[in-house]
């Protein structure tokens, strides 16, 4: 059944793919003279359809929800188009397929080496030989490894101060919107994307299973950040991250503060969080943003950019902020 699903939406994208790269982008590139990066581009080219099918898909069905049922009327529409673009940007997925295409190699030549002198890999079909023939089963470890190795990358990302500084961008929109899950630093996402291709080929991943990993991973995050009141029940709140759970991951005062440094951490699934003890189920809705980004009485009213540009280098400025005040000598300790 799952072979059939995936066989059937990849002869869709196929079918797509070989149509507009015909009649549009090979004819393009042949006037201007571009036809060495030919299969290249073909091949770029699926996954900018899965992107674009996945936004049409993901507006389709949770903007209705947003008018439907919001959470919280919206100040000010406009601060949501710099999302919209983080979305366009971040939902093609070039980044990530890049980093797979450009880290496998190396991968290929340390596989080989360990095979050569008798050591174990970590590739799934090792560990457990002949799961990868179950599509489903082995989509599904990967999907639980990839999402254990995207809750830690996550509570680094609110651990390390200049980290932190990149991921700040994310949580600096103060009205959650279905485009909000996409509005990241560009060099965080360079790094994550780095970070998953690498443990995705470590442990195996092909490359037909990493498209729909990170598709149904961009589509579960979307609906995390939607405005909109989504009850998951008891049971199935404790199986997959709903917007109430994510939402309490944004709040002034607890996402990023909270006990030790925040709470609610989990990428797609809660487990991991109720494992950490990190996890938190109060469902009383909270303003979202930075406490600093309040105003002077409750915070600093400090400014993150409300344009991707002014974003970015917001966050290269806090940054440089940062490594400054490390490097100033520590006042002498009083005499005795």
């Amino acid at each position: 059944m799952f072979h059939t699903i995936v066989d059937q939406l990849d002869n869709l994208v196929s079918f797509l793919q070989t149509l507009l790269y015909v009649d549009v982008v090979q004819p393009m590139l042949y006037k201007i003279g571009l036809m060495d990066y030919d299969e290249d581009t073909y091949d770029m080219l699926y996954w900018v359809i899965v992107g674009v099918l996945e936004i049409v898909v993901m507006y389709a069905i949770l903007r209705p929800l947003e008018a439907l049922r919001p959470v919280e009327g919206w100040r000010d529409r406009k601060v949501v188009r710099a999302d919209i673009l983080y979305t366009w940007i971040a939902k093609l997925g070039i980044i990530n397929l890049a980093f797979f295409f450009l880290l496998q190699p190396a991968f290929f030549k340390i596989q080989s080496w360990l095979t050569l002198h008798n050591i174990s890999t970590f590739e799934l079909d090792g560990v457990w030989p002949g799961v990868t023939d179950q599509g489903m089963v082995s989509f599904l470890i990967y999907l639980v490894v990839l999402d254990f190795a995207g809750y830690w990358y996550h509570r680094w990302q609110h651990k390390f101060g200049v980290w932190w500084e990149l991921h700040a961008v994310h949580h600096s929109q103060q009205q959650m919107s279905l485009w909000a899950d996409d509005r990241n630093h560009l060099l965080d996402d360079l790094v994550q994307a780095a970070f998953f291709a690498a443990i995705s080929i470590a442990i195996g991943v092909p490359p037909s299973q990493f498209v729909v990993l990170v598709a149904v991973g961009n589509l579960l995050q979307s609906i995390q950040h939607v405005n909109a009141r989504l009850p998951y029940g008891p049971v199935f709140e404790r199986v997959f991250v709903s917007p109430t759970f994510h939402r309490r991951h944004h709040a002034i005062g607890f996402g990023h503060e909270g006990v030790k440094y925040g709470c609610n951490f989990g990428v797609l699934f809660p487990w991991w969080d109720m494992m950490y003890g990190t996890a938190s189920w109060v469902t009383h809705l909270e303003p979202t943003g930075i406490r600093d980004q309040l105003p002077a009485a409750d915070g600093t009213a400090r400014d993150y950019g409300h344009g991707l540009l002014a974003q970015h280098w917001y966050a290269m400025v806090r940054i440089a902020g940062r490594l400054r005040a490390s490097r100033r000598p520590s006042p002498p300790a009083p005499l005795a």
